[in-house]
Formats: structure tokens, sequence, C-alpha cells
């Protein structure tokens, strides 16, 4: 397999050697590995290939080891490949992501050939997210929701993101939060049937950002989960991801207004023949309605996990109200 690889990187790169590889880290539940191979005679020092094993099925980390979790991860794999066959083009400057440079499938296997971020500048990574790193995020989703507006995701996911409910019975199953349990579907419901969609990205975690040294410019990587849905799903997923509860809360406002500026200078810029008000307003709507979706995935399926919060907790309670 590994001789394969080598021969298709050769191949598609047009390099005179593989000089080296260096494992950067494994596939969420064993079913790969992201591999960085430096090379000789490339116009870069290095590319990065995503090997996945579709045959594999590893050990989850939270214990989901079934058929659905299985068959989930199957299609993500295949949808990412067509997303960067397919979709990648449309995106620029403005949502940056990795050129994909080749994809293969050796037996069970797909390998994808990616630029390496890191050597055209987007070489770090963060935990700790500053205001600066945030803002450069949100103009990120903006510009890619954006691009994306009203188009049909064929052959991606119908409905984007890991968590979405038809993709999630089990988790659904052992919730013990019943009032959020008995409006799930609603929930779903309301968000499906947005009239504005576009693609999301679909794990918008702070994880798949790289940024540039000064940290206002960002890319973003992982497109298993990439297909249509309210912006918004992207949005209340990133917040979560890299902010504490008290700071969600002090900080929304100005994060939605940061978001839809950019959103609406994104419209006018792509020429695009859509309302930007029209989609701001319908998308605010559905801001708490898409944290409260998210919330209700996480408490079933990691209920003791950090991001249940007393912010979340009240965003649920207020949008159960609601719809009640």
């Amino acid at each position: 397999m590994e001789k394969e690889i080598e021969k298709f990187i050769l191949q598609e790169t047009k390099a005179e050697r593989i000089n080296d590889k260096i494992m950067i880290q494994s596939l969420w539940s064993g079913y790969g590995s992201i591999v960085r191979y430096s090379l000789d005679g490339y116009k870069q020092k290095s590319i990065i290939v995503k090997h996945v094993q579709l045959g594999a099925q590893g050990d989850h980390p939270r214990g989901w080891n079934t058929d659905i979790s299985h068959q989930r991860k199957l299609k993500s794999y295949q949808v990412e490949t067509y997303f960067y066959k397919n979709y990648s083009h449309l995106t620029n400057d403005n949502c940056r992501i990795p050129d994909c440079l080749g994809i293969t499938f050796i037996n069970d296997d797909v390998v994808i050939l990616l630029e390496d971020l890191d050597e055209v500048g987007f070489d770090r990574r963060v935990s700790e997210i500053t205001w600066e790193e945030i803002n450069a995020c949100l103009s990120w989703l903006a510009n890619f929701h954006a691009v994306y507006l009203q188009k049909e995701p064929k052959g991606l996911w119908e409905i984007g993101t890991y968590w979405h409910l038809a993709t999630r019975p089990d988790e659904l199953e052992v919730l013990d939060d019943i009032p959020l349990k008995n409006l799930a579907q609603v929930i779903d419901q309301r968000l499906n049937n947005a009239k504005y969609k576009t693609f999301v990205h679909g794990d918008a975690k702070v994880a798949n950002f790289c940024f540039d040294k000064e940290g206002n410019k960002v890319a973003a990587v992982d497109f298993q989960y990439i297909g249509g849905g309210c912006g918004m799903k992207d949005l209340a997923y990133f917040i979560g991801s890299c902010l504490h509860e008290e700071d969600c809360e002090k900080y929304e406002d100005i994060i939605l207004e940061t978001y839809f500026n950019y959103l609406k200078d994104a419209i006018q810029e792509n020429h695009i023949d859509i309302n930007p008000e029209e989609v701001e307003e319908e998308w605010r709507t559905l801001f708490p309605i898409a944290w409260t979706d998210f919330h209700r995935f996480l408490k079933g399926w990691s209920p003791g996990h950090w991001k249940i919060n007393s912010y979340s907790e009240k965003m649920s309670k207020l949008v159960i109200e609601a719809l009640s």
C-alpha cells in the first residue's frame, strides 16, 4: 500500500523524490491517518496525504461502536472526496482551504493529496483563542456561507453537520432531558425548513482552522460533514468550541453582528442576487435553535461533556418554551 501511495504522490506532483514522512495524526476511531510527505523537486517542500481506510472500524473513543456510526463515517469520507472534486474550486482567498492535488482509490482505501497549509503561511493552530483569531474565523465562515448560498448540495450530505438528528437515533434514544427529547424533531425541522440555506462546513471547531502568524488570516480543513443547512449551525458550533460559557453570553451580540457584517459584504462581493437583510433576519431567529440542536446531540452523546453548561441550558430552555 505504501509503495502505491508514494507512486501516486510522485505521479501527481511530478516531484523528483520523497525524502521523508511524518505522521500528523490518526483519523477519528482508527479510520486511517494524516501524514506529511517531504518532497524534492516540487514547488513546496511538503504535501499532506489523508489516507482513509474504509475497511477499518476502530474503537470509538466514547464507546459508540455501532453499524450506524460506521456507515456514517464511511459516507463522510465519500462526501469529503466529492466536495474536493466538485465544489472546492468555488472557494476564494476569503475562505481559504487546501488545494486538492489528487485523489485515488486503492482497494478499499481513499488517498487524498492536499496542499500543506503550513507551507503557504497557515502554520499556527490554537487552543486558547484571541479576539483577532475569532474575527478571522467569523470572516471565513461568512465568506464560505456566501459562496455556497442557495446551492444544491448534490453528492454531499443533504443535511450537513455530524450531529443532525437523522444520523443520531442512538444518542436521541438515551437522552434523559425529556422536554428537549420531545422537541428534537421540531427543532430539526425548523432548521431544515429554512428558506435560506448554504453549505455548512459541518465540523467548524477551532481545531479545524489553521492561522497565519499574525492571527488575522485563516484557512480551514476537514470537510467530511459538509452539506446543506442554515449557516447558524456552523456559527453556534464554532463559538461553543472556543469560548467558555460566560464569554459565550458576554460576546454573543458582537459575534453575531460581526458575522452578519462579513456575510453582507461577501454576498455583495460575490454578486449573489439575494437580499442579505432577509438572510440575516431569518438566521438570527435560527441561531438559538441551532445552538439547542447541538446541545441535544451532546447531552445524549456525552452527558458529562464540558460544553454542557449553564449558557447552553439557558438557551435550550428558552427555545423549548418558545416552541412549546
